[in-house]
């Protein structure tokens, strides 16, 4: 087999990592603006609803990275890093399904925006924000070809994924939320990270595993 052959599909293969992690990116930012959009109406927008927001969505995520890099030392692949990237967008259904629901019953529990505001965040952004930051470590992992560059492949990518979340941040606060209600916002963010990952991992569903990929 010509080198040719096997850079083809290494370089195919990186390139799918890097849209899933950059749109896990822009995912999860997306979802953690929009949460707070959601909790304002029932306990105020003031820090302590900000604060209950931020560190759901950074446990969550910090979570994410321990169990993605975990998850990825057997079988690692590009179509199961795109099941990961879809399981987070399933599991974000719930917050357009049941969420006014849920701040409703836990603020006729409690008004107390400290209280009620880290409840809301624990039970509709905690699952959701795991499975997203599973996404990057388990994508280094099929990027990183050898010791030698790992520490630059490893930079690419969560440059990659960080500049998603700025993107997320800015066009979600600046344009999305003014144009277009809540629930049809996360609605279209579930669809993309839907449709990515399956057709990331339709085309990558002959790879055994990254190195293979």
């Amino acid at each position: 087999m010509t080198t040719a052959a096997v850079t083809e599909p290494k370089l195919r293969s990186s390139i799918w990592c890097y849209a899933v992690a950059g749109w896990s990116g822009f995912f999860v930012m997306l979802v953690e603006l929009i949460g707070g959009r959601l909790i304002a109406p029932f306990f105020g927008s003031s820090i302590y609803v900000w604060g209950a927001v931020i560190f759901v969505f950074m446990l969550g995520l910090a979570v994410g990275y321990l169990l993605g890099g975990i998850w990825s030392r057997v079988g690692a692949s590009v179509p199961r890093l795109c099941a990961i990237l879809a399981a987070a967008a399933v599991a974000t259904l719930p917050v357009v399904l049941f969420g006014d629901a849920a701040l409703n019953a836990i603020f006729d529990h409690t008004s107390d925006p400290r209280t009620g505001s880290l409840l809301t965040c624990f039970l509709l952004f905690f699952v959701p924000a795991v499975l997203s930051g599973m996404v990057s470590p388990y994508a280094v992992r099929l990027i990183v070809r050898d010791e030698a560059t790992s520490g630059r492949s490893a930079g690419y990518l969560y440059f990659v994924s960080t500049v998603g979340s700025s993107a997320g941040t800015l066009i979600t606060s600046f344009y999305l939320v003014l144009l277009f209600e809540v629930n049809t916002i996360l609605l279209a963010g579930v669809g993309v990270s839907i449709l990515l990952g399956a057709t990331g991992a339709l085309a990558n569903r002959n790879k055994a595993s990254g190195k293979s990929a």
